[in-house]
Order: structure tokens, then C-alpha cells, then sequence
């Protein structure tokens, strides 16, 4: 990182999914010379993803590593700056920003996009890790087509897990709610509906124990709270977890306005936070969609939104006192 130590960059990117590799493309096309710091998970959590189906632009589908491949490699061809390097710490009381890269280098930013994204709460179970992309998986809206006519399971009792039961009823053939209390924690319109639907079944006082098989999911093992007693389900193809999502938003806690979970709170229909030429995008700030295209759009305003910042406050000096207004 010796070759950019103490040097002021117009656009820093915290982040590499799809919401931060646009607002790279987007930033770079400006001239804005943007740099990229891909953080623990270069590409997001499509990295974890095999077929994805639902971005425009890939007919035949396309491999979740590959469409972030594609994603970067187009960054890079308009000069965006990607690297492997962790954004560890930012000084917000001076304008331009300082920020420390990997414990040790500094830089300092005009303006920072925020697309650090969120991380899907998992089980922490061994076969559910071994197994994820290859029938577990925490996005039904993603994965839900994959399991036409076959018995899936989800995990979760709230209202996204309701949501995401009654939305894979569009294509399985069964969905087992598993749940480890004796009743729901959704709102009664979510259960109302769950309820009614004749393909979905519940599971109660359960946990999900293993999920069965070595490359694919061929069955899941859960035990009941209550009795103890522990059931397979051989013919399950599919697994749902639906417990919640992190947004990865600790590095500006106390500094910008959030919601109870963690998601940045942004101002009318921009990107902008509480301070100026800061701004946050992706699934870092999008608690309701949380899908590449909608990630990738608000990366593409981030960009925008930064554009406009640095072009009404030209000089350092009016980067220094800039306030929103």
C-alpha cells in the first residue's frame, strides 16, 4: 500500500459487491478516479452464489463469482483503482476524510461510498456451511426457481421468513417451516396468509440439526425441543435459512444515523448520510430489497450523488466546510 500512503483520492469505495463495483464504473466514467477497497468479502456475498438467473443482461445465467469478475474487470477498464485492502478506521472531524487501510496506511478521501454490504445470519452449522450454493441458501427471492415441484425447508419464524415461505410456494411442491418456538414471531396479516396456504406445513419447538448430503442437499435431520425426539426429512432438495440479516456497518457506528439493526439511514431519495460527501449504497443501507440489480442501481447514485458533491465544492477549502443543507 506504500504507493498510495498520505495521498488524496476524489472517491473512495468501502466495499466490492455490486453496489460498489458500479459506483466504481460510474466514478471512473466521471474521471473521478475512484479506488476500491474489496474488504473481507471481495465480490459480496454473490461470492457465495452459484447460478444467478434474475440480473439483466445474462440470458442463459450466470455463476455468482464470475458476474463479479465481469463487474470488476469492467471497473478496472475505465481506471477504477480495486484492491485487496480492508478499510480499519476513518477520522470523521476533518474534511478531507482520513481513513487507515489495513492497520497502517493512510489516505484521505473527499468523498467515501459505503457499500460494505450485509452478511445473511446463518446456523453455524458444519453441513449448512458445506453446503451453501449447493441447496442452502438465506435468499429465497434468488434461489426459489432452482426448486420447481421439490419439498424445501425454511428456517425462521418472523415476517421475511413468511415472506419468503409464501414466495417459494410459487414453485415447490411443499414448504416445511421449521420453527424453534411453538408459535410465530410475524405479524398476524404474515401468519393469516401463511396459514391459508396449503403448502406450507410447520414444524414447531424444532431446530434444524444437519442438513443431509455431501454435494447436495438430500434431506435435513431436526430434533424437537420438547421431546427430544429427532426426524429426518429425506426428501427435502432445499434449505432456507431466514433468521435475519448484519448489516456490516459497525466501522460508523455512533457516527451516522441507522436504523435498530444497523442499516445506514439515508436522506430522501439520495445516498447522502449525516456528513457531508459521505455516502452509503447497497445492502449497507437497503433493508427491503436486497438483491444485485437494486444493489447495483443505488451504487450507480451513489456514484452520481458524489459527482454532484465534488463538483459544488471544487476547491479543498469548500470540501472542508461543506455541510449538508
Amino acid at each position: 500500500m506504500d504507493d498510495i500512503a498520505e495521498k488524496t483520492f476524489d472517491v473512495v469505495i468501502i466495499g466490492s459487491g455490486p453496489a460498489g463495483l458500479t459506483a466504481a464504473l460510474y466514478a471512473a466514467r466521471a474521471d473521478l478516479n475512484p479506488i476500491v477497497f474489496e474488504g473481507p468479502e471481495p465480490g459480496g456475498q454473490l461470492m457465495q452464489t452459484t447460478d444467478v438467473e434474475n440480473f439483466p443482461g445474462y440470458p442463459d445465467g450466470v455463476m455468482g463469482p464470475k458476474m463479479m469478475e465481469d463487474f470488476r474487470k469492467q471497473a478496472e477498464r475505465f481506471g477504477a483503482d480495486c484492491r485487496y485492502g480492508y478499510v480499519t478506521d476513518i477520522d470523521f472531524e476533518k474534511r478531507p476524510y482520513k481513513l487507515t487501510v489495513d492497520e497502517e496506511t493512510t489516505i484521505f478521501a473527499k468523498t467515501i461510498i459505503i457499500s460494505t454490504g450485509a452478511s445473511a445470519i446463518w446456523l453455524d452449522l458444519p453441513s449448512e456451511q458445506r453446503l451453501r450454493g449447493k441447496g442452502v441458501s438465506a435468499c429465497a427471492t434468488c434461489d426459489g426457481a432452482f426448486f420447481r415441484n421439490e419439498h424445501v425447508v425454511i428456517v425462521g419464524g418472523g415476517d421475511t421468513a413468511m415472506e419468503e415461505a409464501l414466495f417459494l410456494t410459487k414453485f415447490a411442491s411443499k414448504v416445511t417451516v421449521i420453527h424453534r418456538r411453538d408459535e410465530l414471531r410475524a405479524s398476524k396479516a404474515m401468519q393469516n396468509r401463511a396459514f391459508e396456504n396449503e403448502k406450507i406445513e410447520f414444524m414447531w419447538d424444532s431446530e434444524l440439526q444437519e442438513v443431509l448430503g455431501d454435494n447436495v442437499v438430500q434431506g435435513v435431520k431436526v430434533k424437537n425441543k420438547k421431546t427430544e425426539e429427532v426426524s429426518v426429512l429425506e426428501d427435502v432438495t432445499g434449505v432456507f435459512i431466514a433468521i435475519g440479516h448484519k448489516p456490516n456497518t459497525d466501522l460508523f457506528k455512533g457516527v451516522l444515523t441507522m436504523d435498530d439493526v444497523g442499516y445506514i439511514q439515508t436522506k430522501g431519495q439520495s445516498t447522502k448520510t449525516d456528513l457531508p460527501g459521505v455516502f452509503a449504497c447497497g445492502d449497507a443501507m437497503d433493508a427491503v430489497y436486497r438483491q444485485a440489480v437494486t444493489a447495483a442501481g443505488t451504487g450507480c447514485r451513489a456514484a452520481l450523488d458524489a459527482e454532484r458533491f465534488l463538483a459544488d465544492h471544487e476547491s479543498e477549502e469548500a470540501i472542508a466546510q461543506a455541510h449538508w443543507k
